[in-house]
């Protein structure tokens, strides 16, 4: 047991198999894409990318163990070019001496740089090594982009609260790999705080769970009793005072109260999310949101006292952030409201993924200048004082119109030019 205890639960409890792996059923569910590439051993290069603790070094370890294939594992943080081409030339000679595909397994992908990321590119091509990447940023803005154009692209989601649950129990009863030789009673509701509270991060959880074991004295009745508040302080959080449903009512509420105007109602639910133990960043998040959707270009000052928020949040923590937090909440709540950019994105979605006739016209193309069929014939706005009449929509949706001013704060100054039927319109709102 000694020896086991040094390796953290979280690690030991790590799925082998795809049967024990839990969470991202939309990427890894039956007769999904990943899914069947497993099966069928055709898993080609890819990139794994997500919130911690979702899984994403797990499936990738699986997806090695499940092939037929040499496996090289290489953190980004610690390695270099040579580890790489040494990875490359181990490669090639297993492909040429006994034709064995290699996959190279990248923690961390995302910090390799340039030079890093280049001195593969070639490998990929031609079939010499297979690369599974893992990282928590999104890899089309944080990694170059000739590797992830070689790379299907997978987006892990946080874990639900009911797998978290799941993983927990089989961790408390397993005798082998988890805690089940300690004589433990977590309570239930504890159980359900520490899904809930780690926010979709196993990892966060199970070292939590472990911690709590671990650090609780044994009760007159030889039994480790893990209660809520125990969990909470191992979790580094205050226990919450509300329920999963509560939890999505007063954030429901407080969505509803920012959109409503109602600055008094939107503190209370804030602060009231807040003193249960809610991350303020998830707030900051929603605001953001909101800022968009419910008052758009009524004024647009209030995207960025959102983000501002959250960005006090993320690096002064809690308490501090409370009263950004609030500052922000409060302008939100007075600004001006139009959800007229939302409405306008909602439209374009909608002819984005319907409308088939969509040629771009001609004197828009990407074309050398000629003078046939409108090619050529494009006008350079700032030659004609910044603006100048000139269909930019496809014909099939030359009238079409999404976004229309409101009547509120900035928005009714905002003069719209838009081509129609009978020339160009400008309509001051």
């Amino acid at each position: 047991m000694e020896n086991k205890q040094r390796i953290p639960l979280a690690e030991r409890m790590r799925a082998t198999t795809l049967e024990d792996f839990v969470g991202q059923e939309h990427i890894v569910g039956k007769n999904k894409l990943l899914y069947r590439a497993i099966k069928t051993g055709s898993v080609g290069s890819c990139i794994f990318y997500g919130p911690p603790g979702t899984g994403k070094t797990t499936l990738a370890g699986i997806i090695a163990k499940l092939l037929d294939a040499n496996i090289e594992k290489l953190n980004a943080v610690s390695s270099g070019v040579g580890d790489a081409k040494a990875v490359i030339e181990r490669a090639r000679s297993q492909k040429q001496m006994f034709g064995t595909d290699t996959y190279l397994l990248l923690d961390e992908c995302h910090r390799w740089n340039k030079a890093q990321s280049d001195c593969v590119l070639q490998a990929i091509e031609e079939g010499s090594i297979y690369f599974i990447g893992s990282t928590t940023e999104n890899p089309y803005t944080s990694m170059t982009r000739a590797i992830v154009s070689r790379c299907s692209v997978f987006e892990f989601k946080k874990v639900s609260v009911a797998d978290v649950e799941k993983v927990l129990k089989r961790a408390i009863s397993d005798i082998e790999k988890g805690l089940g030789e300690f004589k433990t009673k977590v309570d239930e509701d504890a159980i359900k705080y520490l899904a809930f509270a780690c926010n979709g991060d196993v990892r966060n959880a199970l070292n939590s769970l472990e911690l709590a074991v671990l650090s609780t004295n044994v009760s007159k009745d030889r039994f480790i009793h893990i209660d809520k508040e125990t969990m909470a302080e191992c979790l580094n959080k205050r226990p919450l005072s509300l329920d999963e449903s509560m939890y999505y009512d007063y954030l429901s509420a407080f969505c509803k109260s920012l959109r409503g105007s109602d600055t008094d109602a939107a503190l209370y639910y804030a602060h009231r999310l807040l003193k249960a133990g809610i991350d303020p960043v998830i707030i900051a998040r929603r605001m953001i949101a909101h800022a968009s959707e419910d008052i758009g270009m009524a004024d647009s000052n209030a995207l960025l006292m959102a983000i501002s928020a959250l960005i006090a949040c993320q690096n002064l923590g809690a308490p501090e952030c409370f009263l950004n937090l609030s500052h922000a909440i409060v302008y939100l709540c007075e600004a001006e409201k139009s959800n007229s950019v939302y409405k306008a994105m909602r439209m374009a979605m909608d002819d984005a993924e319907n409308e088939r006739e969509d040629q771009v016209p001609n004197h828009l193309k990407n074309h050398p200048s000629t003078n046939r069929d409108g090619h050529g014939k494009y006008k350079y706005p700032h030659d004609y004082g910044g603006y100048c009449a000139q269909q930019y929509m496809p014909d099939s949706l030359k009238d079409r119109i999404y976004y229309v001013p409101s009547e509120n704060g900035r928005e009714k100054n905002l003069i719209r030019k838009k081509f129609s039927k009978n020339g160009y319109v400008q309509k001051k709102k």
